[in-house]
C-alpha cells in the first residue's frame, strides 16, 4: 500500500484519502495510544512490585500523562516544521524502547521515569491524527478525522481489559514487553507504507515555538475547546483510575479479569467519534458540546450511587463508563475537527497545545482521582469527577463566540 506522492499535492486534488491509508492510521493510533492506558487497571500491581504506597498508587499513570503532555507541546508542534513521517517514526522508536525498560525496572524511581517515557513517546499519535487530517478536503475532514479517532478511541478503550487479560495470563511486565514488540514493527512499516507530507517552507523552531505562546493567548477557538476538553478528560480519569480500585475492593472484590470483562464495556463509546465528526461537518458542533458535557456529569452523579444489590450496582457503573466514554470521544473530535478547519500551517502546533492542555488536566485527574479516593471512597471521588463537565457546561454556555471554522480565529498564522 505504499503511496509515493507528496501528501500535500495529493490533499489538493482527492477530497477523501485512500480507504487502506486512512484504515491503517486508525490501527496505528489504536495501538500506539493504547500504551499510555495499559497501567491503568494494573496499577495496584505495579505499585505493589515497586514499592509505592497506596496514596502514591495513581503517580504511575499521572507520569505516563505528564510525558505525554511534555511531549505535545515540544514533540507535537515540530510537524509543522519536520517531515512527519520521520518525526513519527523516530518518536515511536524511543517509545518502543521505553516501554521495554518499564517492564525490566526495579525500582519505584526507575519505573516512574520509563513510565514518563513511554508517555512521550505515545505522541506519536498526535503526529499522526494532523497528517490524516491532510488527507482530505475540509467539507469532509470531520468525517476523516473521526474515523482515524475511533481508531484511536477503541485503542484507549481496549487496553484496560487487554492489559488485564494478559497480567491475569501472566504478569503485568508481558503487558509493555508485547506492546515494545509491536511498536518496533510499526516504526518499519510506517516507514514503508506513509506517503511523505512536507511541512510548508520558511520556518524555523524559534519562531514556531515562539509563535505556540500567541496562539494560545489569542485564538479563541483553541482556548475553548481545550478548556471544554480537559475538564472532561480530568473527569474521564477520575473514573478510570478509581473503578479498578473500587471493583477490586470489598463487597465487589472482583479479579483482574472480571475488571477487564468490566471495561470491555467502555469500548462501544468509540463509535461517537465517526458520528460527532459527522454532525459537526453539518454544523452541529455546539449543541453537542453542550450536550456530551451536560450527559457526562449527569451520569457520574448517577454513578456515586451505591446499592447493596452487587448486580444493580456492576450494571450501573457499566452503563456510566459507556456513556462518559462515548462523551468524551464526541468532545475529543469536535475540538480537534474545530481547530483542523483553522489554518492548516498551523495544524501541528493547535494540535500539540490543544491536546498538552487536556492531557494535564487527565494527569490532575489521575492523581487526585486515587487520592480522593484512597482518603474518602468512591462517593466523593464520583462527584468531584462530576463537577468538572459542569464547569465546562458553564463556560459553554456563558462563553458565547463565533463559529468554530471562523477565520477571524485564526490569528495569528506564524
Amino acid at each position: 500500500m505504499r503511496i509515493s506522492a507528496p501528501l500535500k499535492n495529493r490533499s489538493e486534488s482527492t477530497p477523501r484519502p485512500p480507504a487502506a491509508l486512512s484504515a491503517f492510521l486508525a490501527l496505528a493510533c489504536g495501538l500506539v495510544a493504547a500504551n499510555i492506558y495499559y497501567a491503568q487497571p494494573l496499577a495496584a500491581l505495579i505499585s505493589a512490585s515497586a514499592g509505592l504506597s497506596a496514596q502514591a498508587t495513581g503517580l504511575i499513570v499521572t507520569f505516563t500523562q505528564l510525558g505525554y503532555g511534555l511531549g505535545l507541546l515540544l514533540i507535537v508542534p515540530l510537524g509543522d516544521l519536520v517531515e512527519s513521517r520521520k518525526l513519527a517514526s523516530r518518536v515511536l522508536a524511543m517509545g518502543a524502547l521505553a516501554l521495554l525498560m518499564m517492564s525490566l525496572a526495579g525500582s519505584a524511581t526507575v519505573l516512574l521515569l520509563c513510565a514518563f517515557l513511554v508517555g512521550l513517546g505515545s505522541v506519536t499519535v498526535q503526529i499522526l491524527v494532523p497528517y490524516a487530517s491532510y488527507l482530505a478536503a475540509a467539507p469532509h475532514r470531520g468525517r476523516v478525522v473521526g474515523n482515524v479517532m475511533a481508531g484511536l478511541m477503541l485503542g484507549i478503550m481496549l487496553a484496560r481489559p487487554v492489559a488485564s487479560l494478559i497480567a491475569y495470563a501472566t504478569s503485568w511486565e508481558m503487558v509493555f514487553r508485547l506492546s515494545s514488540v509491536l511498536m518496533a514493527a510499526l516504526v518499519v512499516v510506517l516507514n514503508l507504507v506513509l506517503p511523505k507530507r512536507l511541512p510548508e517552507p520558511g520556518l524555523c523552531a524559534t519562531v514556531l515555538f515562539r509563535s505556540m505562546a500567541s496562539l494560545l493567548r489569542h485564538n479563541r477557538v483553541l482556548q475553548r475547546k481545550a478548556a471544554y476538553h480537559a475538564c472532561m478528560f480530568a473527569a474521564f480519569s477520575f473514573f478510570w483510575t478509581t473503578i479498578p480500585l473500587l471493583l477490586a475492593s470489598a463487597p465487589l472484590a472482583l479479579n483482574q479479569a472480571d475488571i477487564a470483562l468490566f471495561a470491555l464495556v467502555g469500548v462501544s463509546g468509540a463509535v461517537a467519534a465517526p458520528v460527532a465528526g459527522r454532525l459537526a461537518d453539518k454544523g452541529l458542533s455546539r449543541p453537542v458540546t453542550v450536550a456530551v458535557l451536560a450527559v457526562a456529569g449527569g451520569v457520574l452523579v448517577l454513578g456515586s450511587f451505591s446499592f447493596t444489590d452487587q448486580r444493580l450496582e456492576l450494571a450501573l457503573l457499566g452503563g456510566v463508563a459507556i456513556v462518559l466514554d462515548f462523551c468524551v470521544a464526541a468532545n475529543l473530535v469536535l475540538g480537534q475537527r474545530a481547530l483542523f478547519c483553522l489554518d492548516a500551517a498551523l495544524r501541528s502546533r493547535l494540535n500539540g497545545l490543544y491536546m498538552s492542555i487536556f492531557f494535564a488536566g487527565g494527569a490532575l485527574g489521575s492523581a487526585g482521582g486515587a487520592w480522593l479516593y484512597s482518603r474518602y471512597g468512591w462517593q466523593v471521588s464520583a462527584l468531584a469527577a462530576a463537577a468538572l463537565p459542569g464547569i465546562a457546561l458553564c463556560y459553554s454556555l456563558f462563553d458565547i463566540q463565533p463559529g468554530d471554522t471562523s477565520p477571524t480565529s485564526t490569528s495569528p498564522q506564524r
